[in-house]
This record gives C-alpha cells, sequence and structure tokens, in this order.
C-alpha cells in the first residue's frame, strides 16, 4: 500500500491514499460509493481531505479490505 507522508509533518494525507488504494485494486469511485452508501461526488471529496472521520474510514477499510488505520499507527 502506498504511503504518502511528508517526512519534514509527518502529515498522513489519508485522501490520496485511498485513492490510490482503490485505483491498484481496479476499483471504481462508483463502487465505493455504492459500497459505503454514499453519493459518487463524495467519494471525490473524500479524496481531498488530509484527515477524515474515524466512522467512514471504517466503512472504507471495510469496504476495500484495507486497514487504513495502520498507517496511522505505523507513523507512531
Amino acid at each position: 500500500m502506498p504511503k504518502i507522508i511528508h517526512k519534514m509533518s509527518e502529515v498522513i494525507h489519508i485522501g490520496s491514499i485511498i485513492r490510490s488504494e482503490l485505483r491498484r485494486k481496479g476499483k471504481t469511485n462508483g463502487w465505493l460509493a455504492k459500497t459505503i452508501n454514499v453519493h459518487p461526488r463524495t467519494i471525490n471529496k473524500i479524496f481531498l481531505k488530509s484527515v477524515i472521520d474515524t466512522g467512514q474510514l471504517l466503512q472504507i477499510s471495510r469496504a476495500m479490505g484495507v486497514d487504513f488505520f495502520k498507517i496511522y499507527s505505523d507513523a507512531l
């Protein structure tokens, strides 16, 4: 899984990471939107976020089969 972390400030841009992983898996924005029950435009907004609600991140992690929380714990 790609890790987009700016080394100096340890900022994790989770939206970019989700987008990269979605593309790597060959899934579409529409697939993710339907799976987590949001409007497809919401997925584009998620990709722009550097922070995300933990409940939504849990939904995305489950839908994609990826532990996005691990990115944060690995940065500790």
